[in-house]
């Protein structure tokens, strides 16, 4: 992908990703690399910073002897991605603008 993520957008793309369902961090980077290049050294910050602000809790399940640890969305966290899906909306619709070389409205404007 050309265009570079933020923090920002990799925390809506991580909280998308498990509202489908509960993931391992494994499973979330390969769902993730396929859509915006994200790695793991990238991705476990990420899922650590969520968790310390509320937005994630996290559970081990057993398997072949070893634990799998599992991230699950919070309240919290449903609340925050509800947030981005807002903004991600008014901010895809600020580009569609410029990149379909119409001018930004002023009420857009921050």
């Amino acid at each position: 992908m050309l265009l570079p993520v933020n923090a920002a957008m990799m925390d809506a793309c991580v909280l998308a990703t498990l509202e489908r369902e509960d993931a391992y961090g494994y499973r979330i980077t390969q769902e993730l690399s396929r859509g915006i290049g994200a790695s793991e050294s990238s991705l476990y910050p990420v899922l650590r910073r969520l968790q310390k602000d509320g937005c994630l809790t996290t559970y081990d399940v057993a398997i072949s002897g070893r634990n799998r640890r599992y991230y699950q969305l919070t309240p919290r966290g449903r609340q925050v991605l509800a947030t981005y899906k807002e903004e991600w909306i008014e901010y895809k619709k600020c580009i569609d603008k410029i990149l379909a070389n119409n001018t930004v409205s002023e009420e857009n404007q921050p």
